[in-house]
């Protein structure tokens, strides 16, 4: 059976290996970019089976132009895929407020925006999978120079699970992708790194130097093989960890919080009422 894809951001990284797996699969792709001049090799190889449309996802209208455009083509969308997304590097307290404002118009209400774009036609037909690109820091966080990108991906992720809950009954499921280091532009010429204040150089300023530093682990030729398997299947996970590194950061964070909450529990379960208090505080 021939899916329909409509994936964001196709012109490169994450975007494009997704799109050149499903249309190796067989299947059908809506390859939207600001630029889709670019995906003109896409539609040489691959023929009518690619529709390229020109989208900026912060564009709220152009979104549901480009869902209605996928849909006059090929007859409704199977696959939703917000993978469009960047990252510059500063220090929160540094970063430009419109620097910062922009990156999470893009990060954030772009993915909003694509999803309320593509519901109506979802719910019509009682089926369809919405897949949320975040990244291993929207789960675990705290990386020194992305405040922007990683609060957006927080914010999808918390989305993404009241929507989940919402739709439940209306046959749409959602994954989140959260994928680690992969050797895709995101940390090339997409981004751009700020000045960085000396007090911010132990931290902001070591991110920073990690750029273009090594190539990274992860294959996006793969990462966009294994997501077209697994959103075929029947048994689809909330969450998919892209990457060695990414699985190892998730387990030891989720260990973690996993012994604080233990930790601390008779503080937390003192707070209400009927239970003993005051609790005593852990020690250390």
């Amino acid at each position: 059976m021939t899916t329909t894809w409509f994936i964001t951001g196709s012109s490169r990284g994450f975007g494009r290996a997704l799109a050149v797996a499903a249309l190796a699969a067989g299947d059908q792709v809506v390859a939207t970019a600001r630029k889709p001049e670019q995906l003109d090799d896409l539609v040489r190889q691959y023929g009518d089976r690619v529709l390229p449309v020109r989208l900026d996802v912060t564009d709220r209208a152009a979104a549901v132009a480009a869902v209605e455009a996928a849909c006059a083509r090929f007859d409704g969308i199977d696959v939703v895929v917000n993978n469009a997304g960047y990252a510059n590097v500063a220090s929160v307290e540094h970063m430009a407020e419109d620097d910062f404002r922009r990156q999470f118009d893009t990060n954030f209400w772009g993915v909003y925006h694509v999803c309320l774009a593509a519901l109506p036609v979802l719910k019509a037909k009682g089926a369809g999978t919405i897949v949320q690109f975040s990244s291993i820091g929207g789960r675990v966080g705290g990386s020194p120079g992305l405040g922007s990108y990683q609060a957006a991906k927080f914010a999808v992720d918390g989305f993404t699970r009241v929507l989940a809950a919402e739709t439940a009954p209306l046959g749409i499921r959602f994954l989140v992708v959260e994928p680690g280091g992969f050797d895709t532009d995101w940390a090339g010429s997409s981004m751009q790194i700020h000045d960085i204040a000396p007090e911010y150089r132990q931290t902001v300023g070591a991110m920073a130097d990690l750029r273009g530093r090594s190539r990274a682990a992860g294959d996006p030729e793969r990462a966009g093989e294994i997501l077209v398997r697994v959103v075929k299947r029947e048994d689809l996970p909330s969450h998919l960890v892209l990457g060695a590194g990414a699985v190892e950061m998730a387990q030891r964070y989720s260990r973690g919080q996993l012994e604080e909450a233990a930790r601390w529990a008779a503080v937390s379960r003192s707070a209400d009422f009927g239970q003993d208090y005051p609790a005593g505080l852990p020690v250390g």
